[in-house]
């Protein structure tokens, strides 16, 4: 089988993709020897879900409704859904949660040409959103889009941060890397004492997404290249000093 859209393949070297490097390798080291996407997924204990192909979606029917229904999870032969299900490996109990929640909104307004606040905060934590574990410094820079102190003045305390993404659109993304990728940050810190465990973030997760927290719109942006240890060009003077992609907050 030719793997087509999933490729170029992902260089699981790079420090945003460590989370995911172990399923993703085993997974793409499937496709290679000529397995569907959906099948090299395949089954793993404690996610919720299995992977189909993409028709067994019927027409007319809202994914996020059919994946509630089934438990299945259409899945078309690229990166996009490539990153999908590893997120759903990675992450299990926040993307089912989030899954139930679409559910919920679905049944509660219908599928209409406007999704409405929590489905429209839903569908860009799936795709953008990234989870941070951090000194008290670097969250204080970040909500105010300091980006010279978040970047360079506390740049050492970037050895005690950990940013791990979620979105796999995001995720996608930096497959091809350039400069202005942009994270939505969730805006609540990941306690300490869960330190590296990211089974322990996916529980904490999933207990903190409602409705309500969604529709605030709970996220701050956040250019993932500039993270220290990140991108080499990070390390070159003036390279924060670009409006375009470090932009000031808002008046």
């Amino acid at each position: 089988m030719e793997a087509g859209g999933l490729k170029p393949w992902p260089d699981w070297n790079a420090a945003w993709f460590a989370p995911l490097a172990d399923h993703g390798k085993a997974v793409s080291s499937a496709i290679e020897q000529g397995q569907p996407l959906p099948q090299a997924l395949g089954a793993q204990p404690g996610c919720p879900v299995r992977f189909v192909p993409q028709d067994a979606l019927p027409p007319g029917m809202a994914y996020e409704q059919f994946i509630f229904d089934t438990a299945q999870v259409p899945t078309r032969e690229n990166l996009h859904d490539f990153f999908n299900g590893l997120c759903w490996r990675r992450f299990p109990l926040t993307k089912q949660r989030l899954n139930q929640l679409q559910a919920s909104e679905i049944a509660a307004a219908g599928i209409g040409s406007v999704r409405g606040p929590v489905r429209d905060a839903l569908t860009l934590f799936d795709e953008n959103a990234a989870l941070l574990q951090a000194p008290e410094p670097i969250w204080d820079a970040l909500l105010a889009r300091d980006w010279q102190a978040l970047f360079v003045t506390h740049r050492a305390l970037w050895t005690e941060a950990r940013l791990v993404l979620f979105g796999h659109a995001l995720l996608e993304k930096l497959v091809a890397p350039y400069k202005s990728i942009t994270a939505h940050v969730f805006r609540d810190t990941v306690p300490p004492a869960l330190a590296d465990d990211l089974a322990a973030w996916d529980t904490w997760l999933a207990a903190r997404l409602d409705g309500p927290t969604l529709a605030s719109k709970p996220f701050t942006p956040l250019p993932v290249l500039g993270v220290p240890g990140w991108w080499p060009a990070n390390e070159v003077a003036g390279f924060y000093d670009d409006p375009a992609v470090f932009r000031a907050p808002r008046a």
